[in-house]
């Protein structure tokens, strides 16, 4: 798993970079025929690492509930995302991932509830099958975001 995280590691700061690089405004507009914007899309990775890893592993997670179902599967942009959460969301990009290393580092995943994900059918039987998932999630979020962006800016 040590290739894994370490793509994480060089994935995560893509998104820092989009957050920082884009006006809270261009972070919460959601372009004609999207149904999503760029910092939907971050808080969605973040929350979903976290459920795919900690909830399915029945280990608490480091992001609130709150968080949870404002960027879980099948939710969606209800309002505007203010600065402080954006600044939130930033924060937990990396504090989550050094989290996640450290606490598989240490063995804290040992159950874990299979889960059949529904982006491709396969099913997750363990904490190093989430981990490759979450990397293939963040990846293709990644060239969503890259979309939305050449969205917001024509």
């Amino acid at each position: 798993m040590q290739f894994t995280f370490e793509v994480l590691n060089n994935i995560r700061p893509f998104f820092k970079k989009h957050i920082e690089n884009n006006s809270l405004e261009d972070l919460n507009k959601i372009p004609e025929g999207f149904n999503n914007n760029i910092i939907w899309n971050i808080g969605h990775v973040v929350v979903t690492a976290q459920l795919l890893a900690y909830k399915l592993s029945g280990q608490p997670m480091k992001v609130s509930d709150e968080l949870v179902n404002k960027y879980r599967k099948d939710s969606k942009p209800e309002a505007a995302v203010s600065q402080a959460e954006v600044d939130e969301i930033e924060a937990l990009l990396v504090s989550t991932l050094k989290d996640l290393e450290l606490d598989y580092k240490n063995g804290v995943f040992i159950e874990y509830n299979t889960y059949t994900v529904s982006t491709t059918g396969n099913t997750l039987s363990n904490i190093d099958d989430a981990l490759q998932f979450i990397l293939l999630h963040e990846s293709m979020h990644l060239g969503y975001i890259l979309a939305l962006i050449r969205a917001v800016k024509n």
